[in-house]
Protein backbone atom coordinates (compact mmCIF):
# COMPACT_ATOMS: atom_id res chain seq x y z
CA UNK A 1 0.00 0.00 0.00
CA UNK A 2 1.42 3.37 -0.98
CA UNK A 3 -0.11 5.84 1.51
CA UNK A 4 -2.77 5.96 4.21
CA UNK A 5 -4.31 9.46 4.19
CA UNK A 6 -6.11 10.11 0.92
CA UNK A 7 -7.71 13.39 -0.17
CA UNK A 8 -10.26 12.67 -2.88
CA UNK A 9 -11.09 15.78 -4.91
CA UNK A 10 -14.38 15.58 -6.82
CA UNK A 11 -15.02 18.29 -9.41
CA UNK A 12 -18.14 19.22 -11.34
CA UNK A 13 -18.61 16.67 -14.10
CA UNK A 14 -21.06 13.86 -14.78
CA UNK A 15 -18.29 11.37 -13.96
CA UNK A 16 -18.66 12.41 -10.30
CA UNK A 17 -20.87 9.33 -9.87
CA UNK A 18 -17.79 7.18 -10.46
CA UNK A 19 -16.08 8.91 -7.56
CA UNK A 20 -18.64 7.36 -5.21
CA UNK A 21 -17.51 3.91 -6.39
CA UNK A 22 -13.86 4.98 -6.12
CA UNK A 23 -14.43 6.15 -2.55
CA UNK A 24 -16.00 2.81 -1.67
CA UNK A 25 -12.99 0.93 -3.06
CA UNK A 26 -10.57 3.17 -1.15
CA UNK A 27 -12.49 2.51 2.08
CA UNK A 28 -12.25 -1.23 1.43
CA UNK A 29 -8.46 -0.84 1.51
CA UNK A 30 -8.73 0.57 5.07
CA UNK A 31 -7.54 3.98 3.92
CA UNK A 32 -8.51 7.24 5.59
CA UNK A 33 -10.31 9.28 2.93
CA UNK A 34 -11.25 12.94 3.11
CA UNK A 35 -13.54 14.00 0.28
CA UNK A 36 -13.26 17.55 -1.06
CA UNK A 37 -15.89 18.76 -3.52
CA UNK A 38 -16.20 21.83 -5.68
CA UNK A 39 -19.53 23.63 -5.51
CA UNK A 40 -20.36 22.40 -9.04
CA UNK A 41 -19.65 18.81 -8.00
CA UNK A 42 -22.36 19.02 -5.33
CA UNK A 43 -24.90 19.56 -8.12
CA UNK A 44 -24.12 16.11 -9.53
CA UNK A 45 -23.76 14.06 -6.31
CA UNK A 46 -24.80 15.22 -2.85
CA UNK A 47 -22.13 15.64 -0.16
CA UNK A 48 -24.29 13.39 2.05
CA UNK A 49 -23.47 10.41 -0.18
CA UNK A 50 -19.73 10.88 0.27
CA UNK A 51 -19.89 11.72 3.98
CA UNK A 52 -22.00 8.62 4.67
CA UNK A 53 -19.43 6.37 3.00
CA UNK A 54 -16.29 8.10 4.30
CA UNK A 55 -17.64 8.77 7.81
CA UNK A 56 -16.17 12.26 7.44
CA UNK A 57 -17.76 15.60 6.75
CA UNK A 58 -17.22 16.57 3.14
CA UNK A 59 -15.17 19.72 2.65
CA UNK A 60 -16.44 22.13 0.02
CA UNK A 61 -16.26 25.47 1.76
CA UNK A 62 -14.27 27.17 4.48
CA UNK A 63 -15.36 26.43 8.04
CA UNK A 64 -15.78 29.88 9.55
CA UNK A 65 -16.02 28.37 13.04
CA UNK A 66 -12.69 26.59 12.79
CA UNK A 67 -9.81 27.84 14.91
CA UNK A 68 -7.27 26.42 12.45
CA UNK A 69 -6.34 27.01 8.83
CA UNK A 70 -8.38 24.25 7.23
CA UNK A 71 -6.87 24.17 3.77
CA UNK A 72 -3.31 24.04 5.10
CA UNK A 73 -4.18 21.42 7.73
CA UNK A 74 -5.71 19.24 5.02
CA UNK A 75 -2.57 19.60 2.89
CA UNK A 76 -0.34 18.60 5.79
CA UNK A 77 -2.57 15.59 6.55
CA UNK A 78 -2.65 14.34 2.94
CA UNK A 79 -0.34 11.58 1.77
CA UNK A 80 -1.97 11.29 -1.65
CA UNK A 81 -4.39 13.59 -3.50
CA UNK A 82 -6.62 12.02 -6.14
CA UNK A 83 -8.47 14.42 -8.44
CA UNK A 84 -11.23 12.34 -10.02
CA UNK A 85 -12.95 13.50 -12.07
CA UNK A 86 -10.73 16.39 -13.11
CA UNK A 87 -12.74 18.67 -15.39
CA UNK A 88 -11.26 20.97 -18.02
CA UNK A 89 -12.11 23.93 -15.80
CA UNK A 90 -10.36 22.53 -12.74
CA UNK A 91 -7.34 21.41 -14.77
CA UNK A 92 -7.15 24.97 -16.08
CA UNK A 93 -7.18 26.32 -12.53
CA UNK A 94 -4.43 23.95 -11.43
CA UNK A 95 -2.27 24.71 -14.46
CA UNK A 96 -2.56 28.48 -14.05
CA UNK A 97 -2.32 28.79 -10.28
CA UNK A 98 -5.90 29.87 -9.66
CA UNK A 99 -7.06 29.31 -6.06
CA UNK A 100 -10.54 30.78 -5.70
CA UNK A 101 -12.38 28.17 -3.61
CA UNK A 102 -11.61 25.63 -0.90
CA UNK A 103 -10.80 22.80 -3.34
CA UNK A 104 -8.33 24.74 -5.49
CA UNK A 105 -6.77 26.51 -2.49
CA UNK A 106 -6.22 23.37 -0.42
CA UNK A 107 -4.88 21.50 -3.44
CA UNK A 108 -2.35 24.25 -4.11
CA UNK A 109 -0.95 23.68 -0.60
CA UNK A 110 -0.25 20.01 -1.40
CA UNK A 111 3.08 19.09 -2.97
CA UNK A 112 2.77 18.37 -6.69
CA UNK A 113 4.33 14.91 -6.51
CA UNK A 114 1.42 13.83 -4.29
CA UNK A 115 -1.20 14.78 -6.90
CA UNK A 116 -2.78 12.20 -9.23
CA UNK A 117 -5.11 13.66 -11.85
CA UNK A 118 -7.78 11.70 -13.75
CA UNK A 119 -9.34 13.87 -16.50
CA UNK A 120 -12.96 13.46 -17.60
CA UNK A 121 -14.68 15.61 -20.20
CA UNK A 122 -16.15 15.71 -23.69
CA UNK A 123 -13.67 14.72 -26.40
CA UNK A 124 -13.86 18.13 -28.08
CA UNK A 125 -12.92 19.80 -24.80
CA UNK A 126 -10.17 17.25 -24.20
CA UNK A 127 -8.67 17.81 -27.66
CA UNK A 128 -8.83 21.59 -27.41
CA UNK A 129 -5.27 22.97 -27.61
CA UNK A 130 -5.84 24.96 -24.43
CA UNK A 131 -6.73 21.80 -22.48
CA UNK A 132 -3.80 19.90 -23.94
CA UNK A 133 -1.49 22.78 -23.05
CA UNK A 134 -2.82 22.81 -19.48
CA UNK A 135 -2.37 19.06 -19.14
CA UNK A 136 1.20 19.31 -20.37
CA UNK A 137 1.88 22.09 -17.89
CA UNK A 138 0.69 19.87 -15.03
CA UNK A 139 3.02 17.13 -16.22
CA UNK A 140 5.87 19.62 -16.42
CA UNK A 141 5.07 20.65 -12.85
CA UNK A 142 5.62 17.06 -11.68
CA UNK A 143 1.99 15.98 -11.27
CA UNK A 144 0.84 12.53 -12.34
CA UNK A 145 -1.72 12.92 -15.16
CA UNK A 146 -3.47 9.80 -16.43
CA UNK A 147 -5.09 9.44 -19.82
CA UNK A 148 -8.85 9.55 -20.02
CA UNK A 149 -10.46 6.52 -21.62
CA UNK A 150 -12.42 5.65 -24.74
CA UNK A 151 -16.07 4.88 -24.18
CA UNK A 152 -19.67 6.12 -24.06
CA UNK A 153 -19.85 9.81 -23.23
CA UNK A 154 -22.73 11.73 -21.69
CA UNK A 155 -23.39 13.30 -25.09
CA UNK A 156 -24.49 9.93 -26.41
CA UNK A 157 -21.57 8.75 -28.53
CA UNK A 158 -18.27 6.97 -28.00
CA UNK A 159 -14.96 8.83 -27.87
CA UNK A 160 -12.01 9.55 -25.62
CA UNK A 161 -12.81 11.53 -22.50
CA UNK A 162 -14.21 9.07 -19.96
CA UNK A 163 -12.68 9.03 -16.52
CA UNK A 164 -10.57 5.95 -15.85
CA UNK A 165 -12.68 3.23 -14.24
CA UNK A 166 -12.46 3.18 -10.41
CA UNK A 167 -11.03 -0.33 -10.16
CA UNK A 168 -8.30 0.52 -12.64
CA UNK A 169 -7.44 3.62 -10.60
CA UNK A 170 -7.13 1.40 -7.53
CA UNK A 171 -4.93 -1.10 -9.39
CA UNK A 172 -2.75 1.66 -10.81
CA UNK A 173 -2.19 3.55 -7.56
CA UNK A 174 -2.19 0.87 -4.87
CA UNK A 175 -1.04 -2.39 -6.42
CA UNK A 176 2.44 -1.47 -7.56
CA UNK A 177 3.44 -5.05 -6.76
CA UNK A 178 1.23 -6.04 -9.66
CA UNK A 179 3.77 -6.53 -12.43
CA UNK A 180 1.36 -5.17 -15.06
CA UNK A 181 0.47 -1.95 -13.26
CA UNK A 182 1.79 0.98 -15.30
CA UNK A 183 3.30 -1.27 -17.97
CA UNK A 184 2.86 -0.18 -21.56
CA UNK A 185 1.53 -3.24 -23.38
CA UNK A 186 1.05 -3.36 -27.15
CA UNK A 187 -1.32 -6.12 -28.33
CA UNK A 188 -2.32 -7.17 -31.84
CA UNK A 189 -5.60 -8.92 -32.56
CA UNK A 190 -7.70 -10.21 -35.44
CA UNK A 191 -6.58 -11.34 -38.87
CA UNK A 192 -4.93 -9.37 -41.66
CA UNK A 193 -6.34 -9.18 -45.17
CA UNK A 194 -4.19 -8.92 -48.31
CA UNK A 195 -6.06 -7.30 -51.19
CA UNK A 196 -6.35 -8.98 -54.58
CA UNK A 197 -8.72 -6.42 -56.08
CA UNK A 198 -11.25 -3.93 -54.61
CA UNK A 199 -13.61 -6.73 -53.48
CA UNK A 200 -11.38 -9.80 -52.88
CA UNK A 201 -8.63 -10.55 -50.43
CA UNK A 202 -6.55 -13.31 -48.87
CA UNK A 203 -7.49 -13.64 -45.21
CA UNK A 204 -8.17 -15.99 -42.34
CA UNK A 205 -10.86 -16.82 -39.80
CA UNK A 206 -9.45 -14.99 -36.78
CA UNK A 207 -12.15 -13.04 -34.90
CA UNK A 208 -9.78 -11.16 -32.61
CA UNK A 209 -11.43 -12.57 -29.47
CA UNK A 210 -8.15 -13.73 -27.94
CA UNK A 211 -6.38 -10.42 -28.45
CA UNK A 212 -9.34 -8.46 -27.14
CA UNK A 213 -9.54 -10.68 -24.06
CA UNK A 214 -5.85 -10.06 -23.41
CA UNK A 215 -6.29 -6.31 -23.82
CA UNK A 216 -9.30 -6.27 -21.50
CA UNK A 217 -7.57 -8.15 -18.69
CA UNK A 218 -4.29 -6.21 -19.03
CA UNK A 219 -6.29 -2.97 -18.84
CA UNK A 220 -8.12 -4.24 -15.75
CA UNK A 221 -4.75 -5.01 -14.16
CA UNK A 222 -3.65 -1.39 -14.53
CA UNK A 223 -1.55 -1.64 -17.70
CA UNK A 224 -1.50 1.11 -20.32
CA UNK A 225 -2.81 -0.89 -23.28
CA UNK A 226 -2.72 -0.15 -26.99
CA UNK A 227 -4.60 -2.64 -29.17
CA UNK A 228 -3.89 -2.88 -32.90
CA UNK A 229 -6.98 -4.53 -34.31
CA UNK A 230 -7.00 -6.17 -37.74
CA UNK A 231 -10.47 -6.50 -39.23
CA UNK A 232 -12.25 -7.39 -36.01
CA UNK A 233 -15.91 -6.52 -35.44
CA UNK A 234 -15.63 -6.72 -31.66
CA UNK A 235 -16.68 -3.84 -29.42
CA UNK A 236 -13.89 -1.45 -28.46
CA UNK A 237 -12.75 -1.71 -24.84
CA UNK A 238 -13.13 1.21 -22.45
CA UNK A 239 -9.70 2.44 -21.42
CA UNK A 240 -7.83 0.75 -24.26
CA UNK A 241 -6.41 2.77 -27.16
CA UNK A 242 -7.49 0.92 -30.30
CA UNK A 243 -5.90 1.31 -33.74
CA UNK A 244 -7.69 -0.32 -36.68
CA UNK A 245 -5.65 -1.83 -39.52
CA UNK A 246 -6.39 -4.07 -42.48
CA UNK A 247 -3.23 -5.42 -44.10
CA UNK A 248 -0.02 -6.93 -42.74
CA UNK A 249 1.90 -3.87 -43.95
CA UNK A 250 -0.43 -1.58 -41.99
CA UNK A 251 -0.03 -3.81 -38.94
CA UNK A 252 3.76 -3.67 -39.25
CA UNK A 253 3.73 0.11 -39.58
CA UNK A 254 1.53 0.64 -36.51
CA UNK A 255 3.66 -1.70 -34.41
CA UNK A 256 6.73 0.21 -35.57
CA UNK A 257 5.11 3.48 -34.49
CA UNK A 258 4.44 2.17 -30.98
CA UNK A 259 7.12 -0.44 -30.30
CA UNK A 260 9.88 1.78 -28.93
CA UNK A 261 7.63 2.99 -26.10
CA UNK A 262 6.18 -0.37 -25.07
CA UNK A 263 7.35 -2.76 -22.39
CA UNK A 264 5.58 -5.79 -23.86
CA UNK A 265 4.44 -6.71 -27.38
CA UNK A 266 1.86 -9.51 -27.61
CA UNK A 267 1.41 -10.65 -31.20
CA UNK A 268 -1.90 -12.51 -31.08
CA UNK A 269 -3.08 -11.34 -34.52
CA UNK A 270 -3.16 -13.94 -37.29
CA UNK A 271 -0.90 -12.40 -39.93
CA UNK A 272 -1.01 -13.49 -43.57
CA UNK A 273 2.16 -15.24 -44.69
CA UNK A 274 1.66 -14.26 -48.33
CA UNK A 275 0.16 -11.39 -50.32
CA UNK A 276 -0.52 -10.86 -54.03
CA UNK A 277 2.49 -9.51 -55.89
CA UNK A 278 0.21 -7.21 -57.83
CA UNK A 279 -2.98 -5.47 -56.77
CA UNK A 280 -5.62 -5.04 -59.46
CA UNK A 281 -7.45 -1.76 -58.98
CA UNK A 282 -10.48 -2.96 -60.93
CA UNK A 283 -12.59 -5.97 -60.01
CA UNK A 284 -11.35 -9.09 -61.78
CA UNK A 285 -14.26 -10.19 -63.99
CA UNK A 286 -15.34 -13.75 -64.57
CA UNK A 287 -14.72 -14.55 -68.22
CA UNK A 288 -16.65 -17.48 -69.69
CA UNK A 289 -13.65 -18.29 -71.86
CA UNK A 290 -11.26 -18.55 -68.90
CA UNK A 291 -11.51 -21.55 -66.55
CA UNK A 292 -8.68 -20.59 -64.20
CA UNK A 293 -6.67 -17.64 -63.03
CA UNK A 294 -3.18 -17.43 -61.58
CA UNK A 295 -2.37 -15.03 -58.76
CA UNK A 296 1.32 -14.66 -58.00
CA UNK A 297 2.04 -14.42 -54.29
CA UNK A 298 4.99 -13.09 -52.34
CA UNK A 299 5.96 -13.35 -48.69
CA UNK A 300 4.79 -10.71 -46.26
CA UNK A 301 7.11 -9.23 -43.65
CA UNK A 302 7.93 -11.65 -40.83
CA UNK A 303 6.64 -9.21 -38.22
CA UNK A 304 7.13 -11.43 -35.19
CA UNK A 305 10.73 -12.27 -36.12
CA UNK A 306 11.58 -8.65 -36.85
CA UNK A 307 10.44 -7.35 -33.49
CA UNK A 308 11.68 -10.44 -31.67
CA UNK A 309 15.18 -9.74 -32.95
CA UNK A 310 14.98 -5.95 -32.54
CA UNK A 311 13.71 -5.76 -28.95
CA UNK A 312 15.93 -4.28 -26.29
CA UNK A 313 16.93 -6.03 -23.08
CA UNK A 314 14.00 -4.54 -21.17
CA UNK A 315 11.31 -5.50 -23.67
CA UNK A 316 9.32 -8.73 -23.83
CA UNK A 317 7.82 -10.13 -27.03
CA UNK A 318 5.09 -12.77 -26.89
CA UNK A 319 4.22 -14.67 -30.06
CA UNK A 320 1.32 -16.90 -31.09
CA UNK A 321 1.54 -20.01 -33.25
CA UNK A 322 -1.40 -21.65 -35.03
CA UNK A 323 -0.43 -25.21 -35.96
CA UNK A 324 -2.20 -28.26 -37.41
CA UNK A 325 0.48 -30.95 -37.24
CA UNK A 326 3.67 -31.66 -35.26
CA UNK A 327 2.42 -28.78 -33.20
CA UNK A 328 4.88 -28.88 -30.29
CA UNK A 329 7.90 -29.43 -32.53
CA UNK A 330 6.89 -26.58 -34.83
CA UNK A 331 6.16 -24.29 -31.89
CA UNK A 332 9.55 -24.96 -30.28
CA UNK A 333 11.21 -24.16 -33.59
CA UNK A 334 9.26 -20.92 -33.90
CA UNK A 335 10.09 -19.91 -30.33
CA UNK A 336 13.79 -20.13 -31.13
CA UNK A 337 13.77 -18.72 -34.66
CA UNK A 338 11.62 -15.70 -33.82
CA UNK A 339 13.62 -14.95 -30.64
CA UNK A 340 10.46 -14.42 -28.57
CA UNK A 341 10.31 -14.73 -24.80
CA UNK A 342 7.03 -16.63 -24.72
CA UNK A 343 4.99 -18.44 -27.36
CA UNK A 344 1.31 -19.37 -27.15
CA UNK A 345 0.51 -22.45 -29.21
CA UNK A 346 -2.94 -23.07 -30.70
CA UNK A 347 -3.87 -26.40 -32.22
CA UNK A 348 -6.21 -25.09 -34.93
CA UNK A 349 -6.95 -28.56 -36.25
CA UNK A 350 -9.36 -29.17 -33.38
CA UNK A 351 -13.01 -28.33 -33.90
CA UNK A 352 -15.07 -25.91 -31.79
CA UNK A 353 -12.05 -24.18 -30.25
CA UNK A 354 -9.57 -21.60 -31.52
CA UNK A 355 -10.50 -19.38 -34.45
CA UNK A 356 -13.91 -17.70 -34.12
CA UNK A 357 -14.73 -19.67 -30.97
CA UNK A 358 -15.22 -18.35 -27.44
CA UNK A 359 -13.19 -21.30 -26.17
CA UNK A 360 -9.60 -22.37 -26.61
CA UNK A 361 -6.89 -24.65 -25.31
CA UNK A 362 -3.29 -23.48 -25.49
CA UNK A 363 0.23 -24.53 -24.65
CA UNK A 364 2.55 -21.77 -23.45
CA UNK A 365 6.23 -22.22 -24.23
CA UNK A 366 9.18 -20.35 -22.72
CA UNK A 367 12.86 -20.02 -23.47
CA UNK A 368 14.24 -21.49 -20.27
CA UNK A 369 11.46 -23.36 -18.51
CA UNK A 370 8.90 -26.11 -19.01
CA UNK A 371 5.79 -25.34 -21.01
CA UNK A 372 2.37 -24.78 -19.44
CA UNK A 373 -0.73 -26.41 -20.92
CA UNK A 374 -4.29 -25.30 -20.23
CA UNK A 375 -7.57 -27.16 -20.36
CA UNK A 376 -10.32 -26.09 -22.74
CA UNK A 377 -11.70 -22.88 -21.28
CA UNK A 378 -13.11 -19.50 -22.23
CA UNK A 379 -10.69 -17.17 -23.98
CA UNK A 380 -11.26 -14.65 -21.22
CA UNK A 381 -9.81 -17.21 -18.80
CA UNK A 382 -7.02 -18.16 -21.22
CA UNK A 383 -6.07 -14.48 -21.32
CA UNK A 384 -5.65 -14.47 -17.53
CA UNK A 385 -3.43 -17.55 -17.67
CA UNK A 386 -1.25 -16.00 -20.38
CA UNK A 387 -0.84 -12.70 -18.55
CA UNK A 388 -0.19 -14.37 -15.21
CA UNK A 389 2.61 -16.33 -16.91
CA UNK A 390 3.86 -13.09 -18.43
CA UNK A 391 4.15 -11.57 -14.96
CA UNK A 392 6.55 -14.34 -13.98
CA UNK A 393 9.04 -13.44 -16.72
CA UNK A 394 8.58 -9.64 -16.57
Amino acid sequence: MLKKNIALYVTGGIAAYKSVILLRELIKLNLEVQVVMTSNATKFVTPLTFSTLSKKQVLFDYNLNSAGVDHVELAQWTDLAIIAPATANFIGKMANGIADDFASTSLMAIKNEKKYVFPAMNDEMLNNPVTQRNIQRLKDDNMQIFNSEYGFLAEGYKANGRMMEPQKIINTLFYQNNELSGKKILITAGGTREKIDPVRFIGNNSSGKMGYALADYANEQGADVTLISANSKLEKINGVTTIDVETSDELYNEISNNFANCDVLIMSAAVSDFKPQKYTDQKIKKDKNINSINIELEKTNDILKYFGTHKNNNQIVVGFAAETNDILKNAEKKLKEKNVDMLVLNDVSKKNIGFNSDDNKVTILFKNQDYVETEVMKKTEIAKVILEQLKKIS
